[in-house]
């Protein structure tokens, strides 16, 4: 079960929240706050997986909330009737907008972009094993929740990421696609550094599977390529450099 709150200043707001967070088998409900100074109060002292909060309210707004949340922020989905606070919450990484008013099918895939990033970092968590000592096999595999089902994939496995609007698509060693609804940016951050690294804003490689790489194109062993964005150049080949230092 995800564990959530809900901020917001409007009675009302915070009664649909309610209401259709109880229609959402997966979510539980835990507290809701009329502001985000008595939900930081909360926070002090207990742990949440994921916030419903408007931006636009009285004291303190959702965004100044979200920015004082430094040791553990849990996912966030801004709530809010003004659309021009949508770049401003992004900016957050939050998991998503929701522009009021919201009907529950825009709730439910909200809440759902939360399950798959949930499932992802618990996939991707090391928890000791039984001798207080990590397991390898943990951080070998990542769940994507897409066709309906859960299903692991091998981290190696994955030879590039490409984003496609609010969806990325794995593409696998096998030839195989895989679409969830899910943000680049969130996935990045769930894979190991050392083994892939964000090449363009709309691509992500593993650099096992790099074969080479010029005139703005990433080149990988299943005979495909990806762009080099400007904005990643010099990280990549500095990489290059660093691994290969003979070129």
């Amino acid at each position: 079960m995800i564990k959530c709150i809900t901020i917001d200043d409007e009675p009302l707001a915070l009664g649909q929240i309610k209401a259709y967070i109880s229609k959402v088998p997966f979510l539980e409900h835990v507290a809701e706050f009329s502001n985000a100074i008595d939900a930081q109060r909360f926070l002090a002292n207990e742990s949440v997986d994921l916030i419903f909060v408007d931006i636009n309210m009285p004291d303190l707004t959702g965004t100044e909330f979200v920015r004082s949340l430094t040791t553990h922020r849990p996912m966030i989905i801004f709530t809010t009737a003004y659309s021009e606070f949508a770049v401003e919450g992004f900016k957050l990484d939050a998991v998503d907008y929701l522009l009021k008013p919201f009907s529950f099918a825009d709730f439910n895939r909200s809440a759902n972009k939360a399950l798959s990033l949930y499932e992802l970092i618990k996939g991707n968590s090391n928890p000791p094993s039984s001798e207080g000592e990590s397991d390898p096999s943990d951080n070998e595999h990542i769940s994507i929740r897409a066709d309906h089902k859960v299903s692991l994939i091998k981290v190696k496995d994955i030879i590039y990421i490409e984003s496609s609007g609010e969806y990325v698509r794995l593409h696998l060693a096998d030839g195989s696609r895989i679409m969830t609804l899910f943000r680049i940016k969130n996935i990045e951050t769930t894979l190991p550094s050392d083994m892939f690294m964000r090449v363009h804003r709309s691509y992500i490689v593993n650099l096992k599977c790099v074969t080479g790489y010029a005139r703005g194109r990433v080149f990988l062993n299943n005979n495909e390529y990806v762009p080099l964005g400007e904005n990643y150049k010099e990280p990549f080949q500095n990489y290059i450099k660093e691994k290969y230092p003979s070129l």
